[in-house]
């Protein structure tokens, strides 16, 4: 059910950007609303359907996922001097959204499985049906432009027009054009506003500031698409991504599997298990500060050389059968997780 669910979640993505590209954020929300929406039911009626319905049910439920969380990218233009903060947050609420069905577990333990599965998932619902509702009255139905896009709609917007030669009357030319200028300069200003400083040229300067300190800006620039996919940096991570999601996914799946074989124990695997279902909502929540100072202060090199560097001992504590190493294990790859979706993406 995991497997099936986090592959479809993956192959989706694409399909997902284009959606996004073309009909915007509303559009991509409101099928994930609906998406979740179809999951939750088959959920709840799982048991009086004539065929197993958790396997459809927990994939539509996945499959809701991409098509909120990566819409909801855009909304880190929405302020631009916070947007490494708000990446973060997202990034953070995508890793804390597990505490939910930690909490409904404890609920159902805690109450010997009176409060059903059945009951959970009709209670759930008010989630795709509040994403729905704010897609509809609040959220806008484009993306929110980035601040180039924004500077270069403004530069572009022309003082003269062609038009103006059919003016007789100078004075006329002369305070229509002065509008123009003026709502130019207007613009400018409320992006200088948004950069949250009035001095444009500082504002420039930290950005060159960040791509000096990346160390890689601007190595494919110039290239098509093709070019780009044909060098080492697009194989080499996208060998590397497709091995850390296997191993995290993998990790995630079977925990409790790994350490009943590692310790012979399954009360102890259970045991480390119920500490890995809270320090994963804990983790990308404690992550969000360290990994936005973290990204904007330190090259590209350093950061991809951090991952590779933690993804190895998370390998070499998973394979230690100590009590002390499975828990450096945990904590490591819950921090581990959020840091390396944000800085793949």
């Amino acid at each position: 059910m995991f497997t099936i669910a986090a592959v479809s979640t993956n192959v989706v993505a694409l399909p997902v950007g284009t959606i996004l590209d073309r009909f915007g954020p509303r559009v991509c929300g409101i099928t994930g609303a609906i998406s979740i929406t179809i999951g939750a039911l088959l959920f709840a009626f799982a048991k009086e359907l004539p065929l197993d319905g958790y396997i459809p049910g927990y994939l539509f439920m996945a499959l809701g996922g991409p098509f909120i969380f990566i819409s909801s990218f855009q909304l880190s233009n929405t302020f631009p001097q916070y947007s490494g903060l708000i990446l973060a947050l997202l990034t953070g609420a995508f890793d804390t959204s597990s505490a939910i069905f930690l909490m409904y577990r404890l609920i159902y333990q805690g109450t010997d499985g009176n409060f059903s599965i059945k009951k959970f998932f009709l209670i759930y619902l008010i989630v795709p049906a509040f994403i729905l509702a704010v897609q509809v009255l609040f959220m806008p139905s484009v993306s929110y432009k980035t601040v180039g896009e924004l500077v270069t709609s403004a530069e572009e917007e022309q003082v003269i027009h062609d038009s103006d030669d059919e003016i007789e009357d100078a004075a006329t030319v002369r305070s229509i054009q002065d509008a123009r200028r003026a709502h130019r300069e207007s613009i400018v200003s409320e992006i200088t506003s948004l950069l949250g400083t009035k001095d444009g040229k500082k504002q420039a300067q930290e950005e060159d500031k960040k791509k000096n300190i990346s160390g890689v800006w601007g190595a494919l620039h110039g290239r098509t698409a093709s070019q780009q996919i044909r060098t080492p940096w697009f194989i080499l991570i996208t060998l590397f991504t497709v091995l850390q999601m296997t191993r995290i996914n993998y990790f995630v799946a079977t925990i409790r599997t790994q350490y009943t074989y590692l310790f012979h124990d399954y009360n102890k695997a259970v045991e480390i298990n119920n500490f890995f279902d809270v320090a994963l909502p804990v983790g990308g929540v404690l992550s969000v500060p360290f990994i936005g100072l973290l990204l904007d202060n330190t090259s590209t090199t350093f950061t991809l050389s951090l991952l590779v560097t933690v993804a190895t001992t998370i390998g070499v504590l998973g394979v230690i059968p100590e009590t002390w190493a499975a828990y450096a294990n945990i904590i490591l790859f819950v921090l581990y997780r959020p840091l390396y979706y944000t800085a793949v993406s």
